[in-house]
């Protein structure tokens, strides 16, 4: 039986590491945390439990390829419990509100009452968001390996996304705020996502909600990183925690291993990177093997800008607290960083009773964070770094309360983390939790999963596809292995 070494256990490392078994391989997957899961992560404070990632998980509707993927990784199943959430997310502006609920016959009727001198804008997004349910991750194999059938299968499913990116393809959210007329609006489209991102991909997020194809689980990211580690257990793969990894055993041409950070080698028939790639590159292999495709983004950030947060979590009185959902609002300016805010984005954990005591709640706060934010958090003292978290962090609490003056004397903060906190934990690449981001002025950022001149190597993780995320880690470890079968000449369905 040949061997599969995997390096990381996210989501792609855990992917991989299932379908590799399925195909017929020993895998060992080494991993330099205690615990698996990567960024799916989640954390006890104080008896509450913080959710760092999934806000919702696109392929929960049953019969896609993506659905298929969780499925498999025991992601997803009979058994598992969603959320009862009726909304994206709302927006709170001088005492109005406008929300984008799931319904988008409600959304769009209470919109036109909100603004009827936006009516044609309001008319034309929610008819595009509706052509954006048609829109599906590819999931079966990788696009390289697609044949003109698998392509007008796909065009077919997807019949009504060259519309969306006829009319939002090429124009930012910035862009497409300045359409509308009401302030409200505009703040709802231009300040919950970056401003850069191209306007298509906020539509197929909206989308993915509304179509039912992105539920909230019940039980949060952990609890999902745990399914897939059992599933891949059970499976009979080997999984080695507090196992860092020290680089990438090159004979020639050829990957045949790995080197432990404790100087141990073990060696493989193949070897999948499932790491962020800023660590594959800079330590495993290094930037010498980096190709013209990978250094394209990586020395360009003005061009392929990435995504963080600086995030907050705060136990609240369920009593003190009667919205639902995501709200972003207005609130008095102040620093984050070398940059001012006026808005924030508050997440409430309500539907989740096990995480927090009798009487609590959790509330979750979110601060995009950019390349330019990485840096200066970067550039802190250890002392300087903490007292400018402390600020900002009460800042932010100020904030809240004076949004919801019932909380005041009723809300805790629990734990606050940066860019940085991604890089430590998991060498994030400028502390991303997405891939790179998609701007309409740039060709989108599709490299293979495999490497020029070297063999036997193969890449996973949200890299490989925009906009990353989940999704895109889930399908990398099953095309990672689907591109060793092909190298085999074995049939690739899986």
């Amino acid at each position: 039986m040949k061997k599969i070494i995997v390096i990381g256990a996210g989501i792609g490392g855990l992917s991989a590491g299932i379908y590799g078994r399925l195909a017929g391989y020993e895998v060992d997957i080494y991993e330099k945390n205690p615990v698996a899961g990567g960024q799916c992560m989640g954390w006890n404070r104080k008896g509450h439990h913080i959710d760092n990632c999934i806000h919702w998980l696109t392929g929960t509707r049953e019969g896609s390829a993506l659905h298929k993927v969780w499925e498999t990784l025991g992601a997803i199943g009979p058994s598992t419990g969603y959320a009862d959430c009726d909304a994206f997310y709302t927006c709170l502006y001088n005492g109005e509100r406008a929300t984008l609920w799931k319904d988008l016959d409600r959304t769009e009727r209470e919109l036109l009452e909100l603004s009827p001198a936006d009516e044609e804008e309001i008319r034309r997004l929610i008819e595009h968001v509706r052509y954006a349910c048609s829109s599906v991750i590819p999931a079966d194999k990788p696009m390289d390996m697609m044949g003109i059938r698998d392509y007008i299968s796909m065009g077919k499913e997807m019949a009504d996304m060259p519309k969306v990116m006829k009319e939002y393809g090429k124009v930012s959210l910035q862009e497409v705020a300045e359409r509308f007329h009401h302030p409200l609006l505009r703040m709802m489209l231009g300040e919950y996502m970056p401003k850069e991102y191209t306007a298509y991909s906020f539509l197929v997020s909206y989308a993915t909600m509304a179509s039912g194809n992105g539920e909230v689980l019940m039980g949060g990211s952990l609890a999902m990183s745990n399914r897939i580690v059992e599933r891949f257990t059970i499976l009979g793969g080997r999984l080695h925690l507090n196992a860092p990894v020290k680089r990438v055993l090159l004979e020639g041409k050829n990957a045949t291993g790995i080197e432990l950070e404790s100087g141990e080698c073990c060696r493989a028939d193949y070897v999948v990177s499932a790491v962020d790639t800023s660590e594959l590159f800079t330590r495993l292999v290094g930037r010498e093997r980096m190709d013209s495709v990978w250094k394209q983004p990586y020395d360009n950030t003005e061009k392929y800008p990435v995504q963080s947060g600086f995030q907050l979590a705060f136990s609240a009185d369920q009593e003190a607290y009667s919205e639902r959902g995501t709200l972003l609002f207005q609130c008095e300016p102040f620093l984050i960083g070398e940059r001012s805010a006026a808005y924030l984005s508050l997440k409430s954990y309500e539907y989740e009773p096990d995480f927090a005591p009798e009487g609590k709640l959790i509330l979750q706060a979110n601060l995009s964070q950019s390349d330019r934010d990485y840096l200066y958090w970067k550039g802190l003292s250890r002392e300087e770094y903490q007292k400018k978290k402390a600020e900002t962090a009460n800042a932010v609490k100020e904030r809240i309360i004076a949004e919801f003056p019932g909380l005041a004397g009723h809300l805790e903060l629990l734990d606050c983390w940066t860019p940085l906190t991604y890089e430590r934990y998991c060498n994030a690449y400028h502390g991303a939790y997405m891939g790179f981001i998609t701007r309409p002025d740039v060709k989108p950022f599709r490299p293979k999963g495999e490497l020029k001149g070297i063999r036997n190597l193969y890449i996973a993780g949200q890299w490989i596809m925009a906009p990353g995320g989940l999704p895109i880690a889930a399908i990398s470890g099953k095309f990672a292995i689907q591109r060793i079968l092909k190298k085999e000449g074995k049939d690739i369905r899986l």
